[in-house]
């Protein structure tokens, strides 16, 4: 920079010296704009290697719902398989959009009746209205943990936890109830002498064996005192209520779905019967209406209601305990 500067003057010493600062700040931004397009190409080639990274990730079904629900921490994978369940049943979206709400609703249910810590198992990718935000505007002393296996949705539930001491998000299985249980995180925030509200929605249908999905909620629920909660929503098939068109539409839409989970993800799904989603409320006395599709448990009038009248469509049926 000095010489070109020094050039320039001795090339044309009778010019003012507003003319010679001309083609020096040209030439000092032609310098800068070199160094910046060079800096920019480690960063342009770092983006690249990421998406690259991105588009080689295999579907979960953790990013898969947070398609369904309008997220955006997924990736091609991820909006692949979830359009081509929507493409066959468009009602997957609206039913996990009333599961979220089911969710928020039985948060705010359970923190209004003086339940102070919440243990959310598969608690996917965070979107609007988390748990800790639901929980925390009734108390904001109440105490949030996020287990997930997905470490995309505990990195992004850290992320948004920043600062708050009160919440936290861990990596988990559910099919090892002792390790989450025995988590440093855990120990710190959930004291197990005290009632725990334990959230197992739309997760339990991602565990087909029936004894290794009973095992973990019954060590769940070995670890928590009387008074405790369980908040759970599950995917089922229609019962005997509905016509046999009906239930042929949801029997193929099942297969579609359980087909999908099998071949795009490492975590196959399998619906179950009322009958069978009762059994996992053992010890518990169910809170009203009992066990009931999603958009029936206790409604809000602020609610999108996207199954007026046919509750049922939505798949999912949810329900809240208390401890005996």
């Amino acid at each position: 920079m000095d010489t070109t500067e020094h050039s320039d003057n001795r090339a044309a010493p009778s010019q003012p010296a507003a003319a010679t600062a001309e083609p020096n700040a040209a030439t000092a931004e032609t310098a800068t704009a070199t160094m910046e397009a060079a800096a920019a190409i480690p960063a342009q080639a770092a983006d690249s290697a990421e998406s690259r990274a991105a588009a080689q990730k295999p579907a979960t079904a953790a990013r898969i719902y947070d398609y369904y629900i309008g997220g955006t921490h997924n990736f091609p994978a991820d909006r692949a398989a979830a359009e081509a369940a929507i493409a066959h049943v468009p009602l997957i979206r609206p039913a996990a959009r009333a599961n979220r709400a089911f969710l928020r609703r039985a948060v705010r249910h359970a923190a209004e009746a003086g339940i102070r810590q919440f243990l959310d198992i598969g608690s996917g990718i965070p979107t609007e209205g988390n748990v800790h935000e639901i929980a925390q505007d009734v108390a904001p002393e109440a105490r949030v943990v996020y287990v997930d296996i997905d470490s995309v949705a505990v990195a992004e539930g850290l992320e948004i936890l920043e600062g708050n001491p009160h919440a936290t998000s861990i990596r988990g299985n559910l099919l090892d109830t002792a390790a989450i249980l025995a988590h440093p995180s855990v120990a710190e925030l959930i004291d197990f002498d005290q009632p725990v509200a334990i959230i197992l929605c739309a997760v339990l249908h991602f565990v087909p064996d029936d004894e290794a999905a009973h095992r973990a909620v019954s060590e769940l629920v070995a670890a928590t005192c009387a008074g405790s909660r369980l908040i759970l929503s599950h995917g089922t098939l229609p019962d005997e209520t509905i016509d046999q068109q009906e239930k042929a539409e949801f029997a193929a839409a099942d297969k579609l779905i359980t087909g999908m989970y099998t071949r795009q993800t490492t975590t196959p799904v399998r619906m179950r019967e009322r009958s069978d989603i009762e059994t996992f409320f053992e010890g518990y006395d169910l809170v009203e209406p009992g066990i009931v599709f999603v958009p029936e448990w206790h409604p809000r009038p602020d609610d999108v209601d996207e199954f007026a009248g046919e509750p049922h469509q939505s798949a999912i049926l949810a329900g809240v305990g208390i401890r005996q």
